[in-house]
């Protein structure tokens, strides 16, 4: 039988969990300070110096700083007392005294359509409304493996208040963000519940090999083709749950059947428009939501999303933009034209951009490829960075003069 949420919901309430959260968000506000930078590996110790051993100057320091205290909702906390020390503990001492005056919400950062970070709000109350409903989804799970970052709002609910839900200890987590497929799948034990990504479940389901009894996988961030939900399950998962929501929402709905309908969380309805849902909140209170993704509903209460709204498109697990991009594209002085989308199925599952270079611009394709690849990589992050790009003397578009779809190997 499902344990209920517990009462006291002090979600850092065990420093190694807060540790992690506050890890996680710090590696990725550094990493969109740094583009193209590789950064160094989690779990950070509470001995790492985000100056000494990460390299971080003031500037960026305190950039963490106001990150931190924005996500975590924690007011100003002194940013002389973290500046002065920029050792991690030190900075999860700060955190922690700033979570026991009793900040009674989170802030998750996610990419706006212009590809700068915003960031959405979410009483823990509601958070721990879902969590609720998470828990009855998972009822026999022993042990979290993880491979999603507990800043973002899908790992925030799945490994932070989760295990609490479900009244596991701390070290029934197990963070294996930095192990190949197969070796999660050889670490995996009866009774895992595994979070992870379609990317992820994509590259596990060839590997996985004979798999222990009773291990369950959840995946969200982006939707799970049906053929690799399939697959994971014929590699001998005992079920996959995929989760729909956005970091504005939090979860909407689940289903357990690739072929299937989402069904709603109890405390969701659709909208008067096709564009919202409405939720009704732990405290009786009705809030409109802004949907990113139109949907097909079925019967009242199961849905298929059909498309997305503002045009972002998913890559690894993260929202980007390809407007945006092309845009940036379009700033380097051998750009005349841009274009860039989503690779089809048979090419990859990454962006990919067709140039038409400045007129009178000297040098091959080859050499201007190699230039822009390195160009964008110190401006965009990594999900954003096209990998592959086509150059030709006009933007592909068809009879009725809208831009189409090209073949990468078709041009130079």
């Amino acid at each position: 039988m499902t344990k209920p949420v517990p009462a006291d919901r002090r979600w850092c309430s065990h420093r190694s969990t807060l540790l992690r959260v506050l890890s996680d968000l710090l590696a990725g506000e550094l990493a969109l300070m740094r583009p193209g930078i590789a950064r160094r590996p989690l779990p950070w110790p509470p001995e790492l110096d985000l100056a000494a051993d990460l390299g971080a100057d003031s500037l960026e320091l305190l950039g963490l700083a106001s990150a931190m205290e924005e996500v975590l909702a924690i007011g100003c906390i002194g940013q002389e007392r973290v500046l002065a020390d920029p050792r991690l503990g030190a900075w999860l001492d700060a955190a922690a005294a700033g979570l026991d005056s009793g900040a009674d919400l989170i802030r998750f950062r996610t990419s706006g359509s212009s590809g700068a970070p915003k960031s959405c709000s979410h009483t823990l109350d509601t958070l721990w409304q879902e969590t609720a409903e998470l828990a009855q989804l998972f009822p026999s799970t022993r042990r979290i493996v993880t491979l999603v970052p507990a800043h973002h709002i899908y790992g925030f609910l799945f490994t932070v208040l989760l295990p609490r839900a479900l009244g596991l200890p701390p070290d029934a987590l197990r963070d294996l963000r930095g192990a190949s497929p197969g070796g999660v799948a050889r670490q995996l034990q009866p009774g895992d519940l595994v979070v992870g990504f379609p990317d992820f479940w994509g590259a596990f389901a060839p590997v996985a090999g004979p798999l222990a009894p009773g291990i369950v996988g959840v995946s969200s961030t982006a939707p799970c083709p049906d053929v690799v939900a399939r697959a994971v399950v014929a590699a001998g998962l005992a079920r996959l749950v995929q989760v729909y929501g956005s970091s504005e929402t939090a979860g909407v709905g689940w289903r357990e059947d690739a072929d299937g309908d989402y069904r709603l969380f109890p405390f969701w309805e659709a909208g008067e428009d096709a564009a919202s849902l409405v939720r009704l909140g732990a405290d009786g209170r009705r809030s409109t939501y802004p949907l990113q993704d139109r949907l097909a509903w079925s019967a009242p209460g199961y849905f298929r999303p059909v498309g997305r709204i503002d045009h972002a498109v998913q890559v690894g697990g993260t929202n980007v933009f390809p407007a945006y991009v092309a845009d940036v594209l379009r700033m380097h002085p051998a750009v005349g034209q841009a274009a860039v989308r989503l690779m089809r199925p048979d090419e990859g599952q990454r962006l990919k951009a067709f140039v038409v270079p400045r007129a009178g611009v000297p040098g091959d394709a080859s050499g201007l490829r190699a230039e822009l690849t390195a160009w964008i990589g110190q401006r965009l992050s990594a999900p954003e960075c096209p990998a592959a790009y086509s150059f030709g003397p006009a933007l592909p578009r068809n009879a009725g003069g809208k831009l189409t779809d090209w073949i990468i190997d078709a041009w130079a």
